[in-house]
C-alpha cells in the first residue's frame, strides 16, 4: 500500500537499459543510394504536395515539396522499395534496382473503393482493417477535415460502436460496449502510445491535452477487451489517436474558428447567444532527413452549457405533502444536507426553548420528516467560461534509416466542469506529458510520464454546503425551523399533539423554512460572492479546494520478430507502471508522511500464422500483469480470420481485465451525501463500517415506510433492514467475450458490409455499495416494548437522516465486488458504407447493447447505455472542384443512467451535424460553415449532465502544402 517515491525514477533506468539492449543499426558507413522525383495526380496532372514516401522496412522517408518534388537518400544499395502514399489516393510501391536511378515520375490515382486503409492497433502491427481479428474502425486525415460538427472529437460519435457523453462543452468521454459513466476506468485512449488518463482519475480526459484537428493524422476505435495487447483497463475499448510525424506533414498550417452556442435557451440559461472562439496553428521542419520538429498551440474559449436539471433526487412520498420538504435537486447545491425533524423531539435546547415561546405541548407533532437546507442554483456556484489551451511539440532525430528517436510534449490547461461523485468546477488546471522514444521498423521503446495538477479547481456542490454553514451552521438552521414548525401549527390551531391536516402541515414547512432563511446569503450579493471566493480557495476540508498534483510513469517495448523469423509472426512486449498519488488528503488518504504509489508491471507475447494459401489466419496473444495490491491476472485472446476474395469473416475470443482504480483502491473523501472510502480492508476497518451497518438501500426502504405513518421504532419499519456484516475483498474485474464477424466488399468494391455481434461475462464486477451505521445496536423488527425495543427506539431512528460530517459519518460508500453471479451483456453493430457516383457517399450503422443481468437494489450497474443507437452520414467532399459538404445524424433511444451523482432517465436523442466547405486554392485555404445539433433539439446525454443545444460555426483553414 505504501512504497517509497523513489521508486518513481526507476522507470528511467528501464528506458537506458532498453536503449542499450536494442538491436540498433552499427552506424557504418555504407553506400548510398540518391532518388529523386516528382509525383503527380493521375486525373489532373497536377503535381502533389505533401506525399508520404516510406523506404519499406525503414523508419526513413520524405515527401514530395511545394512543387511536387522530392529526394531521399537512403544509407544501404539497392533494391530498395520506396511506398508511395497519401490520404484519398491509392498507394504505390515501387523498387529501384539500379544504384544511381534516373529520376521517377510517379502517378497516383485517387482511390474510390472502401475497406483500403491500414491499421495499427488491433494487433499492434500493421495489417488491413478489412482483416483485422476484431471490430475496428479508422478515421483519417479526410475524415477528421471533414467532420460535420464543431469539433472532430465529438465526430468519433458516429463511428460505429461508439458511445459518448459529455460533462462539459469541452470535455467529452468515450465509450463502447455499455457501462457508460462520465469517468470511465473501462477504456483507454493514447495519443502516440500515451495513456491520457489522469493519474489520480484512471479515466481518459478527452481531448483536453491531445492535438489538434492540425496535427491529427489518424484514428484508430478498438471495441472490446483489448488488455492482451494493452493491459488493464483496456476493457470494453481503446481508443488511439496518432499526430502527424514532422518528417511527414511539413510546413506551416492554422485555423480560426468563430461560433455562437446558447440559441433560444431556457429562463435559467443566458438570455442571448454567447460567442465561441476556437484557433490553432502548427509549423513542422525537417533538416537533412535526420531532424525533424514540430510545434503546435490552440485555444478555446467558450460559455459551457448550464446544468438546470431540477429533478427531486430524494423524491420518497412524505405522506400527502404537495412538495418534498427534503427535496434534493439535481443541479442545486446545499440542499444535499438533510435532517428528520423528527429526532430533535428528545433534544432538550429544542423542548427548552418550546417551553419559553409557550408552545411546548406542540413537541409531540414534529413529524417523522425530512428536510433539507435551502439551496443554490448550480450557476451561481460554478465558472462556466470554459477554455482550453493546449501546447504539443516534438523533436526528432533519425540516428539511421532503421532507427529513430524523438521527445514529445502534450500539455493542457484550462477550465471545465466534470461531473463525478459530484459536480467538479476544473478551474485552471493542467496536465503535462513528456515522453521519450525509440522506434524502429520492427520494435520500439519508449518512456512517459503524466502529471497533474488540479490548479483552482473546486467542488461545486461542497461550496453550496459551505455557504449555508457559514450564515447559519446546521444546528441553528434546523433548530429555528422545527420551532417555527410548531409556532405555525399553533397559529392554525392545531390540537398539541397532533401532526394536522396535510394544508396546515405544508403551511407550516413554508413558513418555517421562510423564518429559517431570515438572513440567508443571496446570489450576486457581496457577502455571497466573498463567502464563495473564499471557500473555493480553501482546501478540504474547511473549503472546497481540492489539491492534486498526482503523477503516472510508465515505460514500454515491443519487438517484432520478423526479421528473424519467416514461419509465423510474432511480437513481444513489457510495460512497467508506478501511479504516485499525491492530493495532500483533500481526495486520498495521503496525509504529510503517509506516501501512497500504486506500481503495476506486464508483459505479453503474440503469434500468428497464414493457412490454406494464406487464406486462413490464426492469431493468439496472452498478457500477464501484476498490480502490488492484487494477484497477477492472465489475459489471453485467439482469433481467426478467413479470407475469400473479398470476403472476411472472423471469430474471436477476448478477455479483458481492469484494475481497481486509484480511486478505489485509495479513495478517502467526504462527498456531502457520504463517505468515500477503498475497497481495500484498511479503510473498512479504519471507520469500522460493520458495526451497526445497514445497507442504504433497506434503509432507504425503512425511510419510506416512516414517511408513510410507521412509527420509526416499530417492527413494520425496522423489519425492513438489512445488516451488512461484511463485503467481498476488492479484486480485479474480468470480462470474457466472444465476438463473431464479417466484413466484405461489394459492387465492384464500392459497398462495405461490417457487422459484428459480441456476448460478454463479466466475473467480480466492480460497483459501489452504500452502508448507513447507527450509533448502537438495532433489532429489527423487535416489539417496541421490549428490550431490544428500547434500543430501538434509540438508535434507529437515528438512521433515518444521513450524517457526514468529518468524525461524525454514519453513511459511507465502498468499492466492492459482486461475487456470487455472473454479469451479463451482449449486442450487435451493422455497418453499411456506399460509394455513389459522382463522388456522394453514405454511411450508416446501427448499435445495439443490452445488459442481461439484474441488478440487486443498492448496487449500480452503471450500463447507462441506448439499447438502440443509430447513425447515417451523407457527404461529398468533391461536389465540385471547391465545394463540398458533410451531414451527419444520430439517433439513440431513451435509457436509465446510474452513477453515484444522480440516477434518472436521459431521454432519447435527436442530433443533426452539417457543415459545407469552400476551398480557395490560391490562398491555400478551405472555408468551412457548419453546425453541430443544428436543429436545437436541447438534449443531455447522461443524468447529471448539462443541457446541450445548437452550436454554429464559421471556420477558415490554412495550410501550405494543401493540394
Amino acid at each position: 500500500m505504501k512504497t517509497n517515491r523513489q521508486q518513481k525514477g526507476f522507470h528511467y533506468n528501464i528506458l537506458l537499459i532498453g536503449l542499450f539492449l536494442l538491436p540498433l543499426t552499427p552506424l557504418l558507413a555504407q553506400q548510398a543510394t540518391t532518388i529523386t522525383g516528382t509525383v503527380k495526380d493521375m486525373d489532373t496532372n497536377e503535381t502533389l504536395i505533401g506525399v508520404n514516401i516510406l523506404v519499406k522496412g525503414k523508419v526513413s522517408g520524405t515527401i514530395t515539396d511545394v512543387k511536387g518534388n522530392f529526394s531521399i537518400t537512403v544509407g544501404s544499395p539497392p533494391p530498395i522499395t520506396l511506398i508511395f502514399s497519401m490520404v484519398g489516393f491509392t498507394s504505390q510501391e515501387i523498387t529501384i534496382t539500379s544504384p544511381n536511378p534516373s529520376p521517377l515520375e510517379v502517378i497516383l490515382s485517387e482511390q474510390t473503393f472502401l475497406g483500403q486503409e491500414v491499421v495499427v492497433s488491433a494487433s499492434r502491427v500493421e495489417e488491413s482493417i478489412l482483416q483485422s481479428p476484431v471490430s475496428i474502425e479508422k478515421m483519417d486525415i479526410l475524415d477528421i477535415r471533414e467532420a460535420p460538427g464543431d469539433s472532430y472529437y465529438k465526430g468519433i460519435a458516429n463511428l460505429k460502436g461508439v458511445d459518448i457523453t459529455s460533462s462539459s462543452i469541452n470535455f467529452q468521454i468515450l465509450n463502447a460496449r455499455g457501462f457508460n459513466s462520465t469517468g470511465n476506468t473501462r477504456f483507454v485512449q493514447l495519443t502516440d502510445g500515451m495513456d491520457t488518463q489522469a493519474p489520480s482519475l484512471n479515466f481518459p480526459i478527452g481531448n483536453l491535452n491531445g492535438p489538434s484537428e492540425l496535427d491529427v493524422e489518424s484514428i484508430e476505435f478498438i471495441p472490446g477487451a483489448s488488455s492482451a495487447l494493452y493491459g488493464p483497463n483496456a476493457f470494453n475499448g481503446i481508443l488511439l489517436v496518432n499526430s502527424k510525424n514532422p518528417f511527414d506533414y511539413q510546413g506551416l498550417s492554422a485555423y480560426f474558428k468563430q461560433g455562437i452556442n446558447h440559441i433560444n435557451t431556457n429562463p435559467e440559461e443566458p438570455g442571448s447567444p454567447q460567442p465561441m472562439y476556437e484557433g490553432a496553428i502548427r509549423y513542422a521542419k525537417a533538416f537533412n532527413n535526420k531532424w525533424a520538429f514540430k510545434i503546435s498551440a490552440s485555444m478555446m474559449k467558450a460559455v459551457d452549457w448550464y446544468g438546470t436539471n431540477s429533478t427531486d433526487l430524494n423524491s420518497i412520498a412524505q405522506g400527502d405533502l404537495p412538495f418534498n420538504p427534503g427535496a434534493n435537486q439535481v443541479h442545486t447545491f446545499g440542499d444535499e444536507v438533510s435532517n428528520n425533524i423528527g429526532l430533535l423531539r428528545n433534544v432538550s435546547a429544542i423542548q427548552e426553548q418550546a417551553n419559553l415561546l409557550g408552545i411546548g405541548t406542540y413537541i409531540g407533532s414534529i413529524p417523522d420528516q425530512v428536510v433539507s437546507r435551502t439551496g443554490y442554483p448550480e450557476k451561481t456556484l460554478v465558472d462556466y467560461g470554459a477554455r482550453n489551451y493546449k501546447l504539443n511539440g516534438a523533436l526528432h532525430y533519425r540516428i539511421s534509416d532503421n532507427a529513430e528517436i524523438f521527445y514529445s510534449l502534450n500539455y493542457g490547461s484550462g477550465t471545465s466542469i466534470y461531473t463525478g461523485a459530484q459536480r467538479y468546477s476544473l478551474n485552471e488546471f493542467f496536465i503535462t506529458q513528456h515522453k521519450l522514444e525509440l522506434k524502429g521498423d520492427n520494435y520500439f521503446v519508449r518512456s512517459y510520464t503524466t502529471r497533474d495538477n488540479s490548479g483552482k479547481s473546486y467542488i461545486s456542490d461542497l461550496n453550496g454546503i459551505l455557504i449555508n454553514d457559514t450564515w447559519k451552521d446546521n444546528s441553528t438552521w434546523y433548530g429555528e425551523y422545527t420551532l417555527n414548525y410548531l409556532g405555525a401549527l399553533a397559529n392554525q390551531q392545531v390540537v398539541p399533539g397532533q401532526l394536522g391536516t396535510t394544508a396546515q402541515q405544508a403551511a407550516a414547512h413554508q413558513f418555517a423554512r421562510q423564518q429559517a432563511d431570515q438572513g440567508r446569503y443571496l446570489p450576486g450579493s457581496a457577502e455571497f460572492n466573498n463567502t464563495a471566493a473564499d471557500i473555493s480557495g480553501d482546501f478540504i476540508p474547511s473549503g472546497s479546494l481540492f489539491y492534486d498534483r498526482s503523477r503516472m510513469y510508465l515505460t514500454e517495448g515491443q519487438y517484432d520478430f520478423k526479421n528473424e523469423i519467416d514461419f509465423l509472426d510474432l511480437q513481444v512486449g513489457a510495460a512497467y507502471r508506478v501511479y504516485d498519488l499525491r492530493s495532500n488528503g483533500t481526495i486520498f488518504a495521503d496525509y504529510e508522511g503517509n506516501d501512497i504509489t500504486i506500481s503495476e508491471i506486464g508483459s505479453y507475447a503474440q503469434a500468428s500464422k497464414r493457412l490454406l494459401q494464406e487464406k486462413l489466419r490464426l492469431m493468439g496473444s496472452l498478457r500477464y500483469d501484476k498490480n502490488e495490491n492484487f494477484d497477477g491476472q492472465f489475459s489471453p485472446r485467439m482469433a481467426a480470420v478467413f479470407t475469400e476474395k473479398n470476403h472476411n469473416f472472423r471469430l474471436s475470443y477476448q478477455t479483458g481485465f481492469r484494475m481497481p482504480s486509484t480511486q478505489a483502491q485509495h479513495i478517502d473523501l467526504n462527498v456531502i451525501s457520504a463517505r468515500l472510502i477503498s475497497g481495500l480492508p484498511y479503510y473498512r476497518d479504519k471507520y469500522k463500517i460493520y458495526e451497526n451497518g445497514y445497507s442504504l438501500a433497506s434503509v432507504q426502504e425503512y425511510t419510506a415506510a416512516v414517511a408513510q405513518g410507521a412509527s420509526p421504532v416499530g417492527a413494520s419499519a425496522t423489519g425492513l433492514l438489512e445488516p451488512v456484516t461484511s463485503l467481498p475483498a476488492l479484486s480485479p474485474e474480468k470480462v470474457k467475450a466472444i465476438e463473431i464477424g464479417y466484413k466484405g466488399l461489394l459492387t465492384d468494391n464500392r459497398l462495405l458490409i461490417d457487422f459484428a455481434y459480441y456476448y460478454n461475462r463479466y466475473n467480480n464486477f466492480i460497483s459501489q455499495t452504500a452502508i448507513r451505521k447507527a450509533p448502537g445496536p438495532v433489532y429489527p423488527g423487535a416489539d417496541p416494548s421490549s428490550d431490544e425495543g428500547a434500543i430501538n427506539a434509540i438508535n434507529a431512528p437515528s438512521l433515518l437522516t444521513p450524517v457526514t460530517t468529518p468524525g461524525q459519518e454514519n453513511t459511507f460508500q465502498s468499492y466492492t465486488n459482486i461475487v456470487d453471479r455472473e454479469v451479463r451483456a451482449h449486442g450487435l453493430v451493422l455497418g453499411v458504407n456506399y460509394n455513389l457516383p459522382s463522388n456522394y457517399t453514405i454511411s450508416s450503422n446501427y448499435n445495439y447493447n443490452k445488459l442481461l443481468t439484474e441488478f440487486e437494489a443498492g448496487y449500480l450497474s452503471e450500463f447507462n447505455t441506448p439499447e438502440h443507437k443509430v447513425n447515417i452520414v451523407f457527404g461529398n467532399r468533391k461536389l465540385t472542384d471547391k465545394l463540398g459538404f458533410n451531414l451527419a445524424y444520430r439517433y439513440q433511444t431513451s435509457f436509465r443512467w446510474e452513477s453515484s451523482f444522480a440516477r434518472g432517465t436521459v431521454p432519447e436523442v435527436h442530433n443533426l451535424d452539417a457543415q459545407v466547405s469552400y476551398k480557395v486554392k490560391s490562398m491555400k485555404s478551405i472555408l468551412k460553415l457548419g453546425g453541430s445539433n443544428v436543429l436545437n433539439n436541447r438534449y443531455f446525454l447522461n443524468f447529471g449532465g448539462p443541457t446541450t443545444g445548437a452550436i454554429f460555426y464559421l471556420s477558415i483553414t490554412f495550410d501550405e502544402l494543401l493540394n
